[in-house]
């Protein structure tokens, strides 16, 4: 009798766990600038001073468009991915958690609601960033998935070039942590990462 009541509970507070995680559905994307890829291009830089504010999710929602989304009716993507692979996944950390982007569904699912921004630096801008994105993709040393995460996050970068965003690529940080918190399955590997927010003047 013991061993049901604590089975039960145990399957509890797995459900209440799972009941609990959020899928949030992003406002459609609006990418509205007169800017040239020649201005882009220009501006790009890697930002390290941050105002102490959070994206907005219209924001959110044209960052990860940018970054991986549909751009067409067959489902393709703003990126070019290798034979149409489509292996790449992109996922959103903040305060409240870390979400996995479903551009199919321009959609954000919540992985977990623990707040594992400290995992990503301990460098005295990382306090001010409120976005990080995790690019994520296969294990194996000879992958397209490599060059795919650095067509996402180049993106972007020129998206940031043009608007009042600021953003820096980053390859240290606790993999170990990241990788537990989203989940990652057998075979997929946490490639890079990219912190992202409003650049301060």
């Amino acid at each position: 009798m013991k061993k049901l009541f604590v089975l039960s509970l145990f399957i509890g507070l797995i459900a209440s766990n799972a009941q609990a995680l959020e899928v949030i559905k992003l406002p459609k994307p609006q990418i509205d600038t007169k800017a040239t890829l020649y201005d882009a291009l220009k501006n790009r830089k890697s930002v390290r001073t941050y105002e102490k504010k959070d994206l907005d999710m219209q924001t959110l929602s044209n960052i990860l468009w940018v970054a991986y989304g549909v751009n067409r009716d067959d489902g393709r993507r703003t990126i070019p991915t290798a034979r149409n692979a489509k292996d790449l996944s992109v996922y959103v950390a903040n305060k409240d958690g870390v979400w996995l982007y479903k551009a199919d569904e321009n959609e954000l699912k919540q992985m977990t609601a623990e707040n594992i921004m400290y995992a990503f630096g301990t460098q005295s801008f990382m306090k001010d960033v409120p976005v990080v994105l995790i690019y994520a993709g296969s294990d194996k040393d000879h992958n397209f998935s490599v060059m795919h995460a650095g067509s996402a996050y180049q993106n972007v970068e020129l998206y940031a070039g043009v608007t009042d965003l600021g953003c820096v690529v980053r390859a240290m940080f606790d993999k170990e942590a990241v990788t537990k918190a989203i989940q990652l399955p057998a075979g997929q590997r946490v490639i890079v990462t990219q912190a992202i927010g409003y650049e301060k003047e």
